[in-house]
């Protein structure tokens, strides 16, 4: 049994001619407030009313940004505008932990710094080429 499998999942139907359902309710919609403000509203006020809500109804609906639409973004800059927010004014600085290195003498004791495995590698290679003495007891051999 063979099934079609839907291609083009991303791109929107075209319904009223060249464009989407979402394309043509903003352009409908900024032309319904737009006669209602002309209707309703001095006409020199109307007119600097109208071209900002016609510009912005383009904008939502032909406007992308990183092939996102508009309205996605303006979502977006809401949520971060309107969210709570944390400052750290103070940066800590870390304290590095230290490793006690076997005891073969019990009268010896020297803490060893051993790096974290998020340090730079360039900076474990050289900590390793630097150590004088060996960190497994079983082989522990002088140089």
């Amino acid at each position: 049994m063979r099934f079609q499998v839907p291609q083009f999942i991303e791109i929107e139907d075209k319904i009223f001619g060249p464009l989407t359902i979402k394309q043509f309710i903003y352009i409908a919609g900024s032309a319904g407030l737009s006669f209602i403000l002309f209707r309703f509203l001095y006409l020199p006020f109307a007119i600097v009313l109208i071209v900002a809500v016609t510009i912005f109804a383009l904008t939502m609906a032909f406007y992308r940004i990183n092939n996102k639409p508009f309205i996605d973004v303006l979502q977006s800059a809401f949520g971060y505008f309107f969210s709570s927010k944390l400052y750290l004014w103070k940066k800590k600085d870390k304290v590095k932990p230290t490793l006690k290195a076997p005891v073969l003498n019990s009268a010896v004791q020297k803490p060893i710094y051993v790096p974290k495995l998020s340090e730079s590698k360039l900076h474990d290679l050289t900590w390793s080429l630097d150590i004088k003495e060996s960190l497994n007891p079983g082989t522990h051999e002088e140089r």
